[in-house]
């Protein structure tokens, strides 16, 4: 299971806030790998002459908005971190379960890696002979299975790391460091 953009998000995201943000965040983004699982077990081989020509528009959406959250990341941190120089109380809105997890559900419907990702399932299927349903349904579950176990770990490594950089220095490098490698493996899925 790789880390992309999506992943160092949900990390950032458990760091600076908690296991159970966390936890909505890696639920939303099982989701949707279990909803383009279900749509690649569906439709087949049907749906990849459809899905070609989206993937290229669907990087330049997923960078903008990857590099806008990374911006706005690293604008929160620095603003977080002077206003506790300044006054010594640090206030931060916290992040709902609901937001985290429809936020997160849709950065990854809209994240290229995940459309790629299927989308291959979907072409290397095409040749097969048609697989039954019992057969797909299982891969719709493993799929789900397989990604909500290896997010919420990432959740749960965030909310740890989180843990151990308490300090508002810690968190500002923490912060900083996410939107930096954020940034990074967003424009390396245009280039």
């Amino acid at each position: 299971m790789p880390v992309g953009p999506v992943g160092t998000y949900l990390v950032a995201l458990s760091a600076r806030s908690s296991l159970r943000v966390g936890a909505c965040a890696a639920s939303g983004i099982a989701s949707a790998d279990g909803i383009y699982a279900l749509v690649a077990a569906a439709a087949g081989s049907a749906l990849a002459p459809l899905l070609v020509p989206i993937v290229m528009p669907l990087r330049w959406v997923s960078l903008v908005v990857l590099l806008g959250l990374a911006a706005l990341g690293a604008i929160r941190a620095v603003r977080r971190y002077r206003a506790h120089r300044l006054t010594g109380i640090t206030q931060e809105m916290p992040v709902a379960g609901r937001t985290a997890y429809f936020g997160l559900l849709g950065m990854t419907l809209l994240s290229p890696m995940t459309v790629i990702y299927f989308a291959a399932l979907v072409l290397g299927g095409s040749g097969s002979s048609d697989p039954a349903v019992v057969e797909r349904v299982i891969f719709v579950l493993a799929a789900f299975i397989a990604s909500a176990t290896w997010q919420l770990l990432l959740a749960t490594g965030g909310a740890l790391l989180g843990r151990a950089l308490t300090g508002h220095l810690g968190r500002l490098l923490t912060a900083l460091a996410s939107t930096i490698v954020i940034a990074v493996l967003a424009i390396r899925l245009v280039a």
